[in-house]
């Protein structure tokens, strides 16, 4: 079993605050990591934190500093703008709650013990195209996996992140005023029953794995913190001068 200890860096102080608000950076106490504000915001429902991720956009303003959230979801199916009620195999007889998104993609579960990162960033002041910005958001999780001793890849057309046992990162993006919002979410220890009850992705039999089930000791907090300064590094690596 690899256990993996919690590096020092991105530790934020999690809240459950709003980090739209316009005093955000006084009343919720983020941190600055590499320019951006980070937030840990603790268990949020899909519906508040996709609220507030809605109103940051609405309202940031240009040269506004991005920010990236961290946090988990209470159990939650979500269909994003591709969606096909096929991919919700007990419509009317699971207690999980379903919300119709507008990330894209299709169908996926949230829960505990799955570690959701979402950037909030102006692309055009990055100079990443949705094409580039997604790629970053994949090669960022395979970098963390390489440090865990765990091998996996991008598939075409397929987004996220795949190893030989199953898929482990889900990307599910929207942008709006070249600014974007929703992001990523990785398998660390979730219950993975949810998911044989729907079609992940809108592919039906996609085998779901996690950190958990490849032995990997690791919670939402440690996997935070190591990620966000290889997400960060790529971002701004792939900035365009």
């Amino acid at each position: 079993m690899n256990s993996v200890s919690t590096p020092v860096g991105v530790a934020p102080q999690r809240q459950h605050c709003n980090p739209a608000s316009g005093t955000a950076g006084a009343a919720v106490g983020g941190s600055d990591v590499n320019g951006m504000r980070v937030h840990a915001l603790g268990r949020v429902s899909y519906r508040q934190a996709w609220a507030w991720m809605r109103e940051f956009t609405e309202r940031r303003q240009p040269g506004q500093p991005d920010e990236l959230w961290w946090l988990e979801h209470p159990p939650v199916y979500t269909l994003g703008l591709s969606r096909s009620t096929e991919d919700l195999l007990q419509p009317d007889g699971d207690d999980i709650e379903r919300v119709y998104s507008d990330r894209g993609g299709r169908a996926t579960y949230h829960g505990p013990g799955q570690l959701l990162v979402y950037p909030l960033l102006d692309l055009r002041r990055l100079g990443l195209g949705p094409r580039a910005y997604v790629h970053c958001l994949e090669q960022a999780v395979i970098a963390l996996l390489q440090t865990l001793g765990i091998a996996a890849e991008r598939r075409p057309g397929a987004p996220g992140v795949y190893s030989r046992t199953g898929k482990l990162a889900f990307v599910g993006v929207r942008i709006r005023k070249q600014c974007s919002y929703h992001g990523l979410a990785l398998n660390v220890n979730p219950d993975l029953a949810p998911f044989a009850r729907i079609h992940p992705c809108g592919m039906p039999g996609l085998c779901i794995s996690s950190l958990a089930a490849q032995g990997c000791r690791i919670d939402s907090a440690t996997a935070a913190a190591r990620l966000i300064p290889i997400l960060l590094e790529r971002l701004y690596a792939a900035r365009r001068p």
